[in-house]
């Protein structure tokens, strides 16, 4: 059991470092396209697109180890999607002045969906990992 909720801690660290690593890329592509003249709204959804694919490439490779798919992409792009939304939807419920507002809102709703993106990566997009086979092509059992 310990090695289980290590293995699952070490996955959910991997994952914010990605994150992490999406939010500065974002940034910098989001910065350097408006640099150019591109108009904001262009260059964010540019600077999001350069994100995800970030996220998708270092999450399937480094953070949950699986080979890559038509399938696995269809998933995360929806993920992605159902993030965004979640992120919106709950800032319109949470922000609102007479809330949280803005900042405390925010504070709020990214916890949340991070670990709901987590969660729908680990187990959905991305799946559990597959039985290790025998040398002659049996499935053996952990």
């Amino acid at each position: 059991m310990r090695a289980a909720s290590a293995h699952l801690t070490r996955q959910f660290g991997k994952f914010l470092v990605v994150g992490a690593s999406n939010t500065v890329l974002s940034f910098v592509v989001y910065a350097t396209i408006v640099a150019l003249g591109v108009p904001y709204v262009a260059a964010g959804a540019a600077g999001f697109a350069a994100g995800a694919v970030n996220g998708y490439v270092l999450n399937r490779r480094w953070t949950f180890r699986r080979v890559d798919s038509t399938g696995a992409r269809v998933r995360y792009l929806a993920v992605q999607a159902a993030g965004l939304a979640s992120t919106s939807a709950l800032l319109w419920l949470l922000a609102a002045p007479e809330r949280l507002g803005s900042l405390g809102g925010y504070v709020v709703t990214v916890p949340v969906v991070t670990v709901a993106m987590f969660v729908a990566n680990r187990n959905w997009t991305f799946g559990p990992a597959p039985a290790p086979m025998s040398p002659r092509g049996e499935v053996t059992f952990r």
